[in-house]
């Protein structure tokens, strides 16, 4: 091999197990290993960024925009309430789901379409009595069987079609990929939606019945000489932080503050709401100088101010916004990802609360302020509904309550159908470029005021794009270098013994192992000049090759960190690391056994 060809594999090598390790984010290590290719010389500087301008980056940046308008307008809601069944029994009701989240994943980000249809899942498995879990991981798997069925539906796909427009063939169509993509996601929502769903463990889910962290909520009132008199909120809460507790409301002059401001003094007579381990309350009494409340001589008015109404006393009328606990999951790209309450200042800057923190099902932080968030964890959140939205919004957490349906204008759910609908043809006919056309449709989105000015550019997950951007001209340092060539001879030598089906088998099964353990579209990037290596090495069609690419990266069902939806119901199913394969595995083998006979009578080696 060549300085060059050891080098570009030497690079790969170590931004593979960089993903492997998780410990930065997949858009850094991409540009790291982009940066180490330009200094090592296999990528020309003056193309460096030039993944940035392809049009498979641009279509995926515009499809996301388009498939929030469609959310955010209702159309995704209304369609599930009319067609998901309300009667029917657990098999029926997981395929009808699946069935739905893997027809949305078509035509738009499938992590949107889990995201829509996550709180419905969950309700579902409430009215069917089983474990969220048993309802969550068939539909992660059913939207991501989906993707695969468009070009559009996964970022694999159009990492694919335009790794294909850079050779003399061209690029794949819009529905190239529907016979190969349709007939191994029937195959799999039927097997997972009649069957699989049996084969996922039984776990506790996160959620508010489920938060076993031990703590109490625990009423003190300062009393005559308290040593937390005269201090402010958050004088006090830095006192408690010794004790492992937190401050959570508190009670003034009959008047319930669920989220006190930091900057408010304490006098005598208030009443705090704290969450304190059982083993500590002793100790949060001996630093505040306070009585448990239950314990002070009162009077009946004074019950009543601290919520132990007596039957004579009028009820206090609510004097702040609506309080609520939510349930948030954490977006494996949220931007509150290694971030604590602490951080994120939750109660000054949103006035909410951080009531407990759970992770694959457990409450696993004492720490609540300090503990940094991860993809996946459960938080339970306490304050106004506004507030607690508006931070879900702002950094990328998803609320697991059920959503009311909803569609902002008369006829705005329509419209951003219509919009979708003549951008999906307008490739699929050839009329205009991909790129073109949903840039087109995002643009008009904008216009008529279906997706707002201001959230244009936070609605595109730019990690995606960052890597997308980074990862391709790395992938083509593959092929200028003939690394593709190298490792696809050995392929073929070692393992196919040049045979061209056992060739495309292997590459599947590499691609899909690949995929399991690092992001889909960097896997995509670097399996293409390799397919396209082994097809010229054999002196067949590269097509074949380049759709068992698309399909095995697109199939990450062994493990939580493959895909951005496995990842996400991590927290919300209880699942485990090791959860994923009892289901997965057998899938994976199932997309074996389905797509490599409809490739090859599709696209003929």
């Amino acid at each position: 091999m060549t300085t060059a060809q050891i080098t570009i594999l030497l690079i790969l090598a170590v931004t593979m197990a960089m993903f492997l390790w998780g410990r930065w984010r997949h858009d850094l290590v991409a540009m790291g290993a982009l940066l180490a290719c330009v200094i090592a010389g296999v990528v020309p500087g003056q193309v460096a960024f030039a993944g940035f301008g392809h049009p498979a980056v641009i279509s995926v940046a515009c499809v996301l925009v388009l498939g929030h308008g469609l959310q955010i307008t209702g159309a995704v809601n209304v369609l599930a309430a009319r067609l998901l069944p309300t009667g029917a029994g657990p098999a029926a009701t997981i395929t009808a789901l699946i069935t739905l989240a893997a027809v949305l994943s078509s035509f738009m980000n499938n992590v949107g379409a889990l995201a829509l249809l996550m709180p419905m899942a969950i309700q579902m498995a409430g009215k069917q009595n089983l474990p969220a879990g048993k309802v969550l991981m068939p539909l992660a798997f059913g939207s991501i069987l989906g993707g695969m069925t468009t070009m559009i539906g996964t970022p694999p796909n159009l990492i694919v079609a335009g790794f294909r427009a850079t050779t003399a063939a061209g690029s794949f169509g819009m529905f190239e990929f529907t016979p190969v993509g349709a007939a191994v996601a029937l195959a799999g929502v039927a097997f997972v939606g009649l069957i699989g769903w049996r084969l996922v463990p039984e776990r506790k889910a996160a959620g508010k019945g489920s938060f076993e962290s031990g703590a109490y909520l625990s009423e003190v009132r300062l009393t005559e000489g308290s040593k937390a008199a005269n201090k402010s909120v958050r004088e006090t809460g830095q006192m408690l932080e010794e004790v492992d507790a937190q401050i959570v409301g508190m009670v003034r002059n009959g008047v319930r503050i669920s989220v006190p401001s930091a900057r408010s003094g304490l006098s005598e007579g208030d009443i705090l709401m704290i969450e304190v381990e059982p083993g500590s309350l002793a100790e949060v009494l001996s630093t505040l100088g306070a009585k448990l409340e239950e314990e002070v001589n009162v009077t009946d008015s004074e019950k009543d101010d601290a919520g132990t109404a007596s039957a004579d006393a009028p009820p206090e009328k609510p004097k702040h916004a609506e309080i609520v606990i939510q349930e948030l999951v954490v977006s494996p790209n949220a931007s509150a990802v290694r971030r604590s309450a602490t951080d994120l200042s939750l109660r000054t800057r949103y006035g909410i609360n951080l009531l407990a923190i759970s992770r694959q099902g457990r409450q696993t932080v004492r720490r609540l302020r300090s503990a940094r968030f991860r993809a996946g964890d459960v938080l339970l959140m306490q304050g106004p509904t506004e507030a607690v939205l508006g931070f879900a919004s702002e950094f990328g957490c998803l609320p697991l309550a059920e959503r009311d349906i909803s569609v902002p204008k008369k006829g705005q759910a329509l419209t951003a159908s219509l919009v979708m609908a003549l951008s999906i043809a307008a490739t699929a006919l050839g009329l205009l470029p991909a790129a073109i056309s949903f840039a087109l449709g995002a643009l008009f989105y904008v216009l008529i005021g279906i997706v707002p000015v201001r959230s244009i550019y936070t609605t595109i997950d730019w990690s995606v794009i960052v890597l997308l951007g980074a990862m391709l001209p790395v992938a083509d340092a593959m092929a200028t270098t003939g690394a593709a060539d190298t490792l696809a001879h050995f392929l073929m030598a070692n393992v196919a013994q040049g045979n061209p089906i056992a060739s495309l088998v292997v590459l599947l099964v590499v691609t899909m192992f690949l995929s399991d353990l690092m992001n889909n579209a960097a896997t995509a990037a670097v399996m293409c000049p390799i397919a396209s290596s082994i097809a010229a090495a054999l002196g067949v069609n590269a097509d074949g090759f380049l759709m068992a690419v698309a399909v095995g990266a697109s199939c990450a069902f062994l493990t939580p960190i493959g895909h951005q939806n496995n990842t996400l119901i991590l927290g919300p199913g209880g699942f485990h690391f090791g959860d994923y394969w009892r289901l997965g595995l057998l899938l994976e083998v199932l997309v074996l056994a389905v797509g490599v006979p409809v490739i090859l009578w599709v696209w003929p080696l």
